[in-house]
């Protein structure tokens, strides 16, 4: 997912729509008005710096750029730094108002989105879903994914391509489900890979969520890296004569076709300004 590619976004007021997710920092100035607390403020401001500064510091040395995927060793490093991360290392606490509203149709549904940083070899942003908004099915092509669930709940359903593709993008592609699970923050960091993984999947927030993506690289239509979005059709629906011989280790595995279709109309979010601690980029 990108703030900047996957989606068609509608630029909104910054302060209308940042007063729907908050930061942090700007409610909580308000308030402290003692010398002490403001020290304290600041003690927590430089603490929260430098998580989201390793983390920056990590991503330069993790990406290389277009055609290349992380190694092993490289990918555990950055799953270990990103693991331990909160939403107070942006700027964000769970006791904002955004994340104690509940239950489909109160309030706005629209996913809002804030880009930390982004460059032609990786980008950082956030995306806050309220409680049933929904990112639907895409892809990542030739990117490698780091997920981290903030904050809520949220239902994640993923598929990597089994069959090769078409020249008709139009018709069915078979897939297997690689993810079907609910994740409740705090949880370990998922990770999609440019053909593993579950390079195709979908959010639903089943509570207000707030998800860090970390994409290398990022959406780049001219590069060759545009999103493409998939409806879903379970394996039986289309199998007459389409069924095939799975193999040992395919046993007990899970299926669906996938068919790509236009850009759907849940896809577009709201974008905002990133207001917590700044990254400083040496270059």
């Amino acid at each position: 997912m990108d703030g900047g590619g996957i989606v068609e976004q509608r630029r909104e007021t910054v302060g209308s729509v940042n007063s729907r997710v908050g930061y942090v920092h700007k409610i909580s100035m308000k308030r402290k008005k003692k010398m002490v607390m403001k020290k304290e403020t600041k003690k927590v401001r430089k603490q929260n710096a430098t998580a989201i500064q390793e983390l920056f510091d990590s991503c330069k040395l993790v990406f290389k750029g277009p055609g290349n995927v992380p190694s092993p060793p490289d990918v555990r490093s950055l799953c270990r730094i990103l693991d331990k991360m909160k939403p107070e290392d942006f700027g964000l606490s769970t006791n904002l108002h955004f994340f104690k509203v509940t239950g489909a149709g109160k309030g706005n549904s629209r996913v809002t989105t804030t880009t930390i940083y982004q460059s032609d070899k990786f980008s950082l942003c956030i995306f806050f879903l309220p409680a049933s908004a929904v990112i639907p099915l895409h892809n990542h092509p030739g990117m490698t994914v780091f997920s981290k669930l903030l904050a809520g709940t949220m239902h994640i359903k993923s598929y990597d391509w089994v069959s090769p593709p078409n020249s008709d993008s139009s018709q069915l592609r078979l897939a297997m489900v690689k993810s079907d699970n609910v994740f409740k923050a705090p949880c370990n960091t998922s990770v999609l890979y440019p053909t593993t993984g579950g390079n195709i999947h979908s959010f639903t927030a089943i509570t207000p969520c707030a998800v860090l993506d970390v994409l290398g690289p990022p959406y780049s239509k001219s590069d060759g890296r545009d999103c493409s979005y998939y409806k879903e059709f379970p394996y039986s629906h289309f199998s007459n004569g389409e069924t095939r011989e799975l193999g040992e280790e395919e046993e007990g595995e899970s299926y669906g076709w996938l068919q790509e279709i236009d850009v759907p109309e849940n896809s577009e979010m709201d974008l905002i300004k990133y207001l917590g601690p700044q990254i400083i980029d040496t270059d």
